[in-house]
């Protein structure tokens, strides 16, 4: 099963929990499998159809254009990026 890496500030949906093991075939269902896990974390990850504006998504070391389409591996690694502001 994907292991998912949670951001730091999803982490108080986790519990605290900063890697997750969860059931999916594309980012689509880990969302799906996390969000019934620990409810209220899809809000935080998708708009709609998609990730949120500017949220990223890293699939064993590779940034994806793909979105909650992307496939992954049963040993994936996911990792959900937020944008970075500044300046």
């Amino acid at each position: 099963m994907p292991v998912v890496f949670i951001p730091t500030p999803m982490r108080d949906l986790t519990g605290g929990e900063a890697t997750v093991t969860v059931e999916g075939e594309f980012v689509r269902d880990v969302i799906d499998a996390l969000d019934r896990r620990y409810p209220g974390i899809k809000d935080r990850l998708c708009r709609g159809d998609a990730l949120v504006p500017g949220l990223q998504v890293c699939i064993d070391d590779t940034m994806t254009r793909r979105g909650l389409n992307a496939r992954l591996a049963p040993q994936s690694e996911v990792h959900f990026l937020p944008p970075i502001g500044g300046g």
